[in-house]
């Protein structure tokens, strides 16, 4: 007998408890499920993350919620916590669903089937009206088509048992319909994939009523099924780089006003939730002149733009069999970033209660025109594990194993998150996740950077790339010739003593790291100039006999300085740098306008 038809002891109401055991159970089948989610996700853009996304969006509550009696605080808090950690579209679409059932059941402690069914179909509103340009034959359609299910059925059963396991015959119809619905679906021959995430979560909601093993719910860990080979999908053109997302506290535009003014940056546009806390979503090529118009919108506490390009080559176009990923700090030209297929998530930078994301959604130019302007000095805040649990696992889906090399772990939390999210997704996935401390950071870790890269284009194992790597951090020097130390003081780097004898006997320092990724001030000298032929000195002298492989050179808004570093380093190497570089706002905070410097990387 089909498994789907078997029922256990009726259940006529359900309260907050029953709700959050079939949410867990939903969300486990989709996160087992993820992998196959990402190999048929063609729509709006196929880039491969449906599953990723979906998955991140429910874990959170797997991850943080705890259950409670009352019907309505459970599906506020699942509601919630949905909504702010919501990826991508399918990912805000599946947390809208639930915002609308939150605020469409009432104060319950428990409910009927009559009044679940009723909620059930007026939550469909508030995802259609959440979404732009609302398209047919995606997870909106099934979601309509089952709400209209159990709203039409209800009456006929005795129990949510009942009810919810025949409506999968219609949840599965629904689905495979989504084919010929969609020409995209038609051509590459799958279902929708946010719509299968949504089937699946039923699904998972039936296996649990039958098993009705709350034992095992609780204490089994959902694991990435492995997915047979299916016929490779038709990549499509991606018109848009950046899947761009944020939340907005406090709005002060209405939904339509949001809107008109998204519509002028891109497409895909969603908006989830309400005037309290909104979370957006759109496809645009220019995140940063977006959250530059939307910082008049209210407060941004959050943002995310993941690169669909990216995405995309890791699905269609991928070069090698290992992911390369560093962070925003690693300053190397967008030319040889994109050449190798390198993997960046950006730190965070904010202005007051305005959050943005390193050389994403705030580029150089802003940054420093903010940095005069703006009454807050910017702090600047490391990538979270769920950030890298979001990457790594999208990766992981699609290459054979990940190799990440980060800025000094005396600086930032970064590495300490990545090395935590790897063991994670290293063990769900059961794919090799390396995370190396580079101990430096912009263009030093740039060159390190660069130097994996080749060593993986050259068809390295993962193996010999990380021992190779981590020969190449020890070689790998910074010296930065900062103008003032007016900009470290203000952030906190230095105390206000040092920076006010340095301000009056003029004193200009050459910041560097030692060994151990610690900043120290190397030298000093008492105009700009002086202090960066110091630097040149220093290089000369520095290795005597060993021979500098390649370099780069960085400024803050500070071309001139640029131009001078690169005349000298090119007289003395016989080789241009490899980048120029205008350095990541996150440094730039700390280092100040008018900062320049040399990163060298030895043989």
């Amino acid at each position: 007998m089909n498994r789907m038809t078997l029922v256990p002891a009726p259940m006529e109401r359900m309260d907050g408890r029953n709700l959050y055991y079939t949410f867990i159970a939903g969300a486990k089948k989709v996160i087992e499920h993820q992998v196959e989610l990402n190999k048929i996700n063609v729509f709006p853009v196929n880039d491969g993350d449906t599953g990723t996304n979906l998955a991140s969006t429910i874990r959170s509550v797997i991850e943080s919620l705890h259950p409670n009696r009352s019907y309505k605080i459970t599906a506020d808090r699942i509601a919630e916590a949905t909504l702010l950690n919501a990826r991508g579209n399918s990912g805000i679409i599946f947390a809208q669903f639930f915002y609308g059932l939150s605020i469409e059941i009432g104060d319950q402690k428990s409910i009927t089937l009559k009044q679940f069914a009723e909620s059930i179909q007026r939550s469909v509103k508030y995802v259609y009206e959440a979404v732009a340009n609302p398209v047919e034959g995606t997870m909106l359609t099934v979601i309509k088509e089952w709400a209209e299910y159990i709203y039409q059925t209800w009456h006929k059963f005795s129990d949510f048992n009942h009810l919810l396991v025949s409506s999968y015959e219609v949840l599965k119809k629904s689905l495979m319909e989504t084919t010929s619905k969609l020409k995209i679906l038609a051509k590459n021959n799958v279902v929708d994939a946010g719509a299968k995430g949504f089937v699946l979560f039923v699904e998972g909601i039936i296996e649990f009523i039958h098993s009705r093993n709350l034992k095992e719910l609780i204490l089994s860990k959902a694991e990435t099924a492995s997915f047979p080979k299916i016929e490779e999908v038709v990549a499509e053109k991606v018109d848009f780089r950046y899947c761009t997302e944020a939340i907005i506290k406090n709005s002060t535009i209405d939904n339509d006003a949001l809107k008109r003014t998204l519509s002028g940056f891109g497409d895909s546009i969603v908006i989830a939730g309400s005037d309290k806390i909104r979370r957006i979503h759109i496809h645009t090529n220019t995140p940063a002149e977006l959250f530059n118009e939307l910082r008049y919108a209210g407060t941004l506490t959050f943002q995310k733009a993941d690169d669909m390009i990216r995405q995309s080559q890791a699905v269609y176009a991928r070069k090698w069999k290992i992911a390369l990923v560093t962070d925003s700090t690693c300053d190397l030209s967008q030319e040889l970033i994109d050449h190798y297929q390198i993997n960046i998530l950006p730190l965070s930078i904010s202005f007051g209660e305005n959050h943005y994301l390193d050389k994403v959604t705030i580029q150089p130019n802003q940054f420093y025109k903010m940095l005069d302007e703006c009454p807050d000095y910017p702090k600047t805040s490391q990538i979270n594990e769920t950030a890298f649990i979001n990457l790594y696992s999208h990766l992981a889906s699609h290459y054979d194993s990940i190799i990440a090399v980060h800025l000094s772990d005396q600086l930032s939390g970064t590495y300490n998150s990545s090395l935590k999210a790897a063991r994670s997704v290293s063990s769900e996935f059961n794919k090799p996740v390396t995370v190396l401390n580079s101990r430096n950071l912009s263009g030093a870790l740039g060159l390190i950077i660069l130097r994996a890269a080749q060593a993986i284009e050259t068809g390295m194992s993962h193996d010999e790339v990380v021992a190779q790597t981590e020969k190449w951090i020890t070689k790998a020097r910074i010296l930065v010739s900062v103008r003032t130390l007016k900009y470290m003081v203000r952030g906190g780097r230095v105390s206000a003593v040092k920076g006010l004898i340095a301000r009056i006997l003029n004193i200009n320092p050459i910041v560097s790291l030692d060994e151990t990724g610690k900043a120290i001030v190397f030298d000093k000298a008492f105009n700009q100039k002086t202090n960066m032929e110091k630097v040149m000195k220093h290089i000369l002298s520095a290795r005597p006999g060993e021979k500098i492989w390649n370099y780069i050179v960085l400024h803050a808004n500070n071309e001139n300085a640029a131009a001078w570093y690169s005349e000298k380093m090119e007289i003395l190497t016989g080789k241009k740098p490899v980048s120029v570089v205008n350095i990541s706002p996150v440094i730039g905070a700390n280092s100040g306008v008018g900062a320049a410097s040399v990163a060298i990387l030895y043989e």
